[in-house]
């Protein structure tokens, strides 16, 4: 075991540091300082040295402490840290203009806007959401203007574009839409809006809510942006999109295939055509490889001759070129969400976005019934699949350096599993016995994988004759069984350490299903479930009060249906993961696992909706030791 890691109790303030950063900021605050201590140490940190001077430092703590002499803790130090890295951004967003590829990846938010993006997003945003009931008396919005960045402060904006991405991932009855909401209830709305972006794969540990209150613009555009690509990359998969099975030669690189990130895919479905067109070159990225615009001239030639001219290929000016592109391509009723000046100067986000607007109106791919019927062929296991996604999602959560698209196959060198499990139990991992990707050598992804199965056991997994090469031979079975327990020790470690609560005992799945049954009890309710397995809970109702009586307010009754056929128990089981996610919950289930009473996911929304009740104040009295009623535990999955 290597040396112990840096715990916090927060996870959402954990995951947004690596453990070498929390080792490095612990060293420089030893034990409790004051206020008034830290503008000459924060100073001196990394992301903040260059930008922000001691007096503004001290002019910024200034407004949210205005006492000096208040002791401060490792946690409020971290927070303080993070709040000063993003004014320090915005700082350098006023006084530079240069533009960066916007991803809530880092911590060190040294980003700025670039105004081409805003104006793309904003016509985006004007395009899809125009005629909505609520936001069409503000839209269309002006991209010259700070509009974008105002409209986004009651949480409403984003959380009805998370649905244009992903339809039905937030039941719009959880949104607050008063024309003027309180403070409490746009905090919901912005909950909501991180929640549901996590649960549709964006990457959102450097973002807050009161980012999005405040609507801090670099934060505001990182966060649409991977909502509007995740929208816009939908169809690149061979499950929405068969015929990309036409982009290899045989079966055996079709499983390949479906491991390709959208982005990747997308890239091979252009050079596809690309290379029958005669375009001598790859395209290895969407910015300096097409800046010239011979690449988008081939391939708008090659899917729409009829509409295209080779007359973009005989000029030799590049601006007049991509001019030419985006004329023919709105022929073909793509959007016009860049300039010239964005394909000449190579934007990353756009082109992206331009390629894929080209391949959702005119993919060119044919339908050979034989390679098609191939891909609709592939084993498509809905629970494997629903299980795959909810710990994909869970993963990408928890801010890993390396996103994961495809689960089975990208966590086949291990390291991404140990990436989890350093976050998980930080400290867990011997980063020196480990292997970074690309990994050439097969024996050093067993490896990392045997390591991954030795932190297992430490942590009490159910790992009976599994090894390290069954995760890379990319067995799903052993694969989802060890992520189960990964995922449920998690959270009842995340439980334990709210101390106050558990005397630092461990905590069982009996504690949970305990728990849940007195919170329900004391609110006067009759709703009680036997196990995380309990076929009653399938109508929502349990769940519902459970939510009412952990914050009375927040369900609304005349929404509520009665369950009694699968039309209701959808529509409540849709309300209660909104409902949950607007409360603080981060969770990845979908209405079908409370509908048909999945185990595993029934256990993590209890134990979700557990931690965020035993954080609130009122809940001081609560501590675990006092729920002694009996009940079942959730076996451990058969390996």
């Amino acid at each position: 075991m290597s040396a112990a890691g840096v715990l916090v109790s927060d996870p959402g303030l954990q995951s947004q540091f690596t453990q070498v950063e929390l080792r490095g900021l612990k060293s420089k605050e030893s034990g409790p300082v004051k206020l008034g201590d830290l503008p000459p140490m924060m100073v001196k940190l990394k992301g903040l040295n260059e930008l922000l001077t001691e007096q503004e430092i001290t002019a910024i703590l200034g407004e949210s402490y205005p006492d000096t002499n208040k002791d401060i803790d490792f946690e409020s130090f971290l927070r303080v840290y993070l709040n000063l890295q993003a004014r320090a951004a915005d700082k350098l967003g006023s006084t530079k203009n240069s533009s960066s590829f916007l991803k809530a990846t880092t911590t060190t938010l040294l980003h700025t806007i670039n105004e081409s993006e805003k104006a793309s997003y904003v016509a985006h945003i004007n395009s899809y959401l125009g005629e909505d009931s609520f936001l069409k008396k503000y839209l269309p919005l002006d991209p010259a203007s700070n509009d974008l960045f105002n409209l986004v402060r009651d949480g409403v904006l984003l959380c009805k574009l998370i649905n244009v991405a992903v339809p039905g991932t937030i039941d719009e009855r959880a949104i607050n839409t008063k024309r003027v909401l309180n403070p409490w209830e746009r905090n919901e709305n912005h909950t909501l809006c991180l929640n549901s972006a996590k649960a549709i794969g964006c990457t959102v540990v450097n973002i807050g809510t009161q980012d999005l209150v405040e609507g801090r613009p670099h934060l505001v555009l990182g966060l649409i942006s991977q909502i509007i690509k995740i929208q816009l990359l939908a169809d690149l998969n061979l499950k929405k999109t068969p015929q990309l099975v036409e982009l290899v030669d045989d079966s055996k690189d079709v499983e390949e295939l479906m491991s390709l990130a959208p982005e990747k895919m997308l890239l091979k479905w252009m050079n596809f055509h690309l290379k029958k067109a005669g375009y001598k070159k790859t395209v290895t990225n969407f910015s300096s490889d097409v800046k010239d615009g011979e690449a988008y001239a081939y391939l708008l030639n090659a899917l729409a001759p009829e509409l295209c001219s080779t007359a973009t290929l005989d000029t030799k000016d590049p601006n007049e070129r991509a001019k030419m592109v985006l004329d023919q391509a709105e022929k073909l009723d793509c959007k016009r969400y860049l300039s010239p000046k964005d394909i000449v100067e190579g934007s990353p986000n756009l082109n992206l976005t331009f390629v894929a607007q080209i391949f959702q109106h005119r993919n060119g791919l044919s339908a050979d019934s034989k390679k098609v019927s191939l891909a609709e062929m592939m084993p498509d296991d809905i629970q494997v699949s629903r299980e795959e996604r909810a710990f994909r999602l869970w993963i990408n959560s928890l801010g890993t350096a390396i996103y994961v698209n495809n689960l089975f196959e990208d966590v086949r060198n291990g390291w991404v599993l140990l990436e989890v499990l350093d976050k998980v139990s930080p400290g867990s991992v011997n980063w020196k016995q480990a292997t970074k990707p690309p990994i050439k050598m097969p024996f050093r992804k067993v490896e990392n994988c045997n390591q991954v199965i030795k932190i297992g056991k430490e942590l009490n997994f159910s790992l009976v004759n599994v090894a390290g090469n069954d995760i890379v031979q990319g067995n799903k079975k052993l694969i989802l069984a060890y992520l189960w327990q990964l995922m449920r020790s998690n959270i009842l470690q995340l439980l334990k350490n709210l101390r106050c609560h558990s005397q630092g005992k461990e905590v069982s799945d009996a504690d949970i299903l305990s728990w849940a049954n007195n919170k329900v009890k004391k609110s006067g309710k009759t709703s009680q479930m036997e196990s995380f397995k309990d076929k009653s809970l399938s109508n929502g109702i349990f769940f519902l009060e459970l939510l009412s009586a952990v914050k009375p307010r927040v369900v609304n009754w005349k929404l509520v249906t009665k369950g009694e056929d699968d039309e209701q128990k959808k529509l409540n089981a849709q309300y209660i993961i909104s409902v949950a996610r607007k409360l603080g919950c981060s969770i990845f289930l979908l209405p079908e696992d409370i509908m048909e009473v999945n185990q595993k996911m029934i256990l993590t929304l209890t134990a979700s909706i557990m931690y965020w009740s035993l954080q609130q104040p009122a809940e001081d009295s609560e501590a675990l030791s006092e729920t002694t009623e009996p009940a079942v535990e959730v076996s451990e999955p058969s390996t």
